[in-house]
């Protein structure tokens, strides 16, 4: 027998009640009703498609490339492939909170969007980690060891996010107990205060070594203007053009993610779903501006994509193996 959802419940607030807070197995049979289409959910997967073309034309350039199996490009294939998972799972999440309506589906996509975005975080601070280290060792950074700490770096990252997307799936959720939901649901507020604080850590140590890569790039600029006697102009001019781009990475990272962090923390499950879509939808445009900040501001990257678009190159862009502190 079909069952009406509580009166309670606004429609805005339908897509998130139906994905995961309902206890009742009637709410997921097939003859349930169709949901109301939400407009948020419609911009979450419109979000999700534009993600997922955007980093799986990344992910062929540097899958399809031998000179891109260079470790800060493997950093880069990470992410973008993170980011790619995370738009597909957006995509995944409309479709069946509106076509299926199975609570072991949601659980399943929730669990993807968990290890996605996680990863996506874990490849961005191992993207921070190999930049300041090809700075502070610059003379042993071409060597087997960088490529072993590569591979270790994109294992824990990984193996992290698989664990944390496993946990609703493997019943660490609030299907039996909605006093127990986070303001993402299914997950429970405990779920959702690990990753919160996880992030807050990942953010803190990612500005730490943006500080100190700041101090270096300083140093450098410096010490490159003393050696070919630029005048203080150029040497400020360098100096500023590598701040404010370090400061873009950084200042895009945290406005992206730092609202839904602080909601995560400060939030339960009566709040209004308003307030989740309006921290949610920031946050996946970081997947959205991942690959214009680290793939196509890249020269080699850029001229592949004009191979294929156009089938030609400009002479005037030579292929190197750049430093990842270019990158």
């Amino acid at each position: 027998m079909k069952e009406d959802v509580p009166s309670n419940i606004t429609n805005e607030q339908q897509g998130w009640f139906l994905s995961g807070n309902a206890t009742d197995d009637s709410l997921y049979l097939s003859e349930a009703p169709p949901l109301p289409l939400n407009p948020w959910d419609v911009v979450l997967c419109v979000s999700g498609t534009i993600i997922s073309c955007e980093n799986a034309v990344v992910v062929a350039i540097i899958f399809r490339t031998p000179a891109f199996r260079t470790p800060i490009f493997l950093l880069i294939g990470s992410l973008a492939t993170a980011d790619l998972l995370a738009g597909l799972g957006l995509i995944f999440h409309f479709a069946f909170i509106y076509c299926i309506q199975s609570q072991v589906v949601n659980l399943i996509t929730v669990g993807l969007l968990v290890s996605s975005f996680t990863a996506s975080v874990g490849s961005l601070l191992a993207i921070t980690i190999d930049r300041y280290l090809s700075l502070y060792n610059a003379l042993t950074y071409y060597s087997e060891r960088t490529a072993t700490r590569t591979y270790v770096m994109l294992i824990i990252t990984w193996g992290i996010s698989i664990s944390f997307g496993l946990l609703p799936v493997m019943g660490w959720n609030c299907l039996k107990e909605v006093s127990a939901c986070s303001v993402v649901k299914p997950l429970t507020k405990n779920n959702l205060i690990i990753l919160s604080v996880s992030f807050f850590m990942v953010f803190a140590i990612m500005l730490q070594l943006y500080v100190q890569i700041c101090k270096i790039v300083c140093r450098h600029a410096q010490q490159i203007a003393l050696q070919r006697h630029f005048l203080a102009t150029s040497h400020y001019v360098t100096t500023r053009k590598g701040i404010s781009t370090l400061a873009l990475i950084l200042g895009t990272f945290a406005s992206c993610w730092l609202p839904f962090a602080i909601y995560c923390l400060l939030g339960d499950y009566t709040y209004p779903a308003f307030y989740t879509y309006m921290t949610v939808l920031p946050a996946t445009y970081n997947s959205m501006i991942n690959p214009v900040i680290y793939a196509f501001r890249n020269q080699e990257i850029q001229k592949v994509l004009w191979t294929i678009c156009c089938g030609c190159v400009s002479s005037t862009m030579p292929f190197r193996s750049r430093s990842p502190s270019d990158v």
